[in-house]
């Protein structure tokens, strides 16, 4: 088991660094309305997608080089400006000034997550899907019907506004790689993920089944393809991010995914003092 050390958590943590740039980058042209918008800082970047967006935070910072008071200030006049709190991404690989810095400034815990990694293996051989399924890569031109199933799935009455739609942009991003599951001809389920070459890191993101397709291995049979199209990639770590004792760490567990740390996302109490 490959030891995660600071360096190695930098590169994992790109996973959710990166497609959030691609995310804030197609939102400039797509929905220009949204005022999204990320720089570079720290290391790494900070970034803005709409008021209430699950996307926008401060991730992949001070892993280079310590995160400083003068950072966390620039942070916080950037999500100022866009009339929202500041959230930063941290680990155990960070120093632990930065933890009593975030403390004394009055952040708190938003969200705390798995990471989850899997070294890939381009000579590794996959089974085939279940009788009947048909695995296929999945077409720019159908992002909005893949990306509803991923929506019903988790929003079965509809999704929130700033879920909406969401997943189309990472269809048409530059190393995006997509794939539907097929029986009978449908498109029932999705899985996505995004090539980030820089640090040879495949990101899992944007996986769904119908709900009455569920059950049948569809899901374990989307992530045995974008494994093997990551590592023909060029990859060396497929990484995906979850909320803890879930079913899908169980399910990445299972197919060789094995925990590296766990990470909070956390915000600034809009009452803190500076």
């Amino acid at each position: 088991m490959q030891f995660v050390d600071k360096a190695l958590a930098r590169r994992f943590e790109a996973c959710e660094e990166m497609p959030q740039v691609g995310y804030a980058r197609a939102f400039q042209k797509m929905r220009p309305q949204i005022g999204a918008e990320e720089q570079e800082i720290c290391g790494g970047h900070m970034v803005f997608a709409g008021l209430g967006s699950p996307i926008g935070r401060a991730t992949g910072v001070g892993f280079d080089r310590a995160l400083t008071e003068d950072d966390l200030d620039r942070i916080e006049r950037f999500y100022s400006a866009h009339d929202a709190p500041a959230q930063v991404d941290l680990c155990p690989l960070h120093d632990p000034a930065v933890f009593e810095m975030c403390r004394n400034r009055g952040y708190a815990i938003a969200e705390l997550n798995n990471v989850l990694y899997r070294r890939l293996d381009v000579s590794e051989e996959f089974p085939a899907p279940a009788p009947g399924v048909t695995i296929r890569r999945g077409r720019t031109e159908e992002a909005r019907e893949l990306g509803a199933i991923v929506e019903n799935a988790f929003f079965p009455d509809g999704p929130p506004e700033p879920f909406r739609d969401l997943l189309t942009p990472l269809y048409r991003m530059e190393g995006a790689i997509t794939f539907a599951a097929c029986i009978d001809g449908k498109a029932v389920a999705c899985g996505a993920g995004l090539v980030i070459t820089e640090h040879r890191i495949f990101a899992i993101c944007g996986a769904g089944t119908s709900t009455e397709y569920r059950g049948r291995g569809l899901q374990t049979a989307l992530l045995h393809a974008r494994l093997a199209a990551a590592a023909s990639a060029g990859c060396e770590y497929a990484v995906v991010v979850t909320q803890g004792g879930t079913t899908s760490q169980r399910n990445c567990e299972r197919l060789g995914f094995r925990v590296a740390y766990s990470k909070v996302t956390v915000i600034k109490n809009s009452e803190a003092p500076k």
